[in-house]
């Protein structure tokens, strides 16, 4: 039981057993979601190296920044899978367990003897889920993936950045987006598992899962030709929308998304009714078609006053608006401490800051148990499978 939770509160996942044959970033993440909501999360590590997301950095007291922030309420599982009693070990785990999630490359695992048809063959209740760059088929089934190449391919980076220059998204939205789509369609199968009794393939895909949050930008091209521009940190389908430099070099951010949001704007928060007499801005399709003119004209307008009196006159009107934060910022935000998203979980190096669960359940509370070391519960899951101390030492 995670001392982050009680017997009054059982956790959402609770009995649910995961495999996770998981590297870097789309599979532990995955695993972390199921795992944050009471999932057991065993996840398999090459002994001696582990994740290779565990090597990337040292940042907190000598672990990986990344290994903290993907794998807590997980289960250290090192074995080495190319040799047959390893393989046996993980064959006999697979019997055993609910879901079983990896993110290599398409092939992979089916060549090490852990593929979709082996394993659900061995346990036909079992979910199997594979997250790839582009899929199990398909023309570029096998091409590598990272996440700023998925950007670049699904069009990402053609939306972001400025006319001169494109950029990607600065988080690894291709492995987030994946991992959010696997965690649901892991949902999903247990739910129809349920009324089934059977378990079933997921095939979630870097690219597709990017393709789908190109959201208004298809309909523009089939229905009007339309390439999106690249404009920096502005709204492509609404202005004024997104950060403004205010006098004092801080930038603030504000949403005027609605022809009434437009009056109230140009005669409560910059004082200018004289914009709404102007034939070029009296609709959302005109304000953005003027763009560049009207975004002239509220640039030099913001630069005369300094970011609080802006603060000030926005929330007067009620309009949408919010600051620009740095990271420093953003964890002192007033919300996340009233909200206690900042928790601390146990690891090797003793306790740590995380960022907690966005999920808030009013009867699953979300656990932080700790963040395992290399190979921890390797022993205990082997004694769990049935393996005697002897056998378990001719492992070693």
């Amino acid at each position: 039981m995670s001392p982050n939770s009680s017997n009054d509160h059982p956790l959402a996942l609770s009995g649910v057993r995961v495999l996770a044959m998981e590297v870097s970033v789309s599979g532990p993440h995955c695993t972390r979601i199921l795992g944050d909501m009471g999932a057991e999360v065993i996840k398999i590590e090459k002994p001696g190296e582990g994740d290779l997301i565990r090597h990337w950095d040292s940042a907190v007291r000598g672990l990986s920044s990344g290994f903290v922030w993907l794998n807590g309420n997980k289960r250290s599982f090192a074995v080495d899978i190319k040799k047959k009693a390893g393989l046996e070990a993980i064959r006999r785990l697979a019997e055993r367990v609910d879901v079983f999630v990896e993110n290599f490359a398409p092939g992979v695992v089916e060549r090490l003897g852990l593929g979709a048809s082996e394993l659900c063959g061995r346990n036909p209740r079992l979910i199997y889920c594979s997250i790839s760059g582009y899929g199990q088929d398909g023309p570029y089934r096998d091409m590598k993936a990272y996440d700023p190449l998925i950007q670049g391919e699904a069009g990402i980076i053609a939306t972001t950045g400025y006319p001169d220059k494109p950029a990607k998204v600065g988080i690894p939205i291709a492995d987030l987006g994946s991992s959010m789509y696997a965690a649901l369609g892991i949902l999903l199968a247990l739910y129809q598992r349920e009324k089934t009794g059977r378990g079933q393939v997921i095939d979630i895909s870097m690219f597709e899962s990017i393709l789908s949050w190109l959201g208004y930008f298809p309909h523009h091209y089939w229905h009007r030709g339309e390439e999106p521009a690249r404009l920096g940190m502005r709204h492509h389908l609404v202005t004024p929308y997104g950060p403004y430099l205010a006098g004092d070099g801080v930038y603030v951010s504000l949403a005027v998304g609605t022809d009434q949001a437009w009056k109230v704007f140009c005669r409560e928060v910059v004082e200018r009714p004289d914009w709404l007499e102007d034939s070029r801005f009296q609709t959302v399709e005109a304000r953005c078609q003027n763009r560049a003119v009207l975004e002239d004209l509220i640039e030099k307008v913001f630069l005369e006053h300094p970011h609080e009196e802006w603060l000030r006159r926005l929330k007067q009107s009620r309009l949408p608006y919010g600051e620009m934060r740095g990271i420093a910022q953003v964890l002192a935000h007033p919300q996340v401490i009233a909200r206690r998203m900042i928790r601390e979980v146990e690891s090797p190096v003793g306790p740590v800051p995380v960022i907690g669960s966005p999920l808030r359940l009013s009867d699953s509370p979300a656990r932080y148990d700790p963040i395992p070391a290399l190979g921890q519960d390797t022993e205990a899951i082997l004694r769990e499978l049935g393996y005697t101390a002897a056998e378990i030492e001719k492992l070693r």
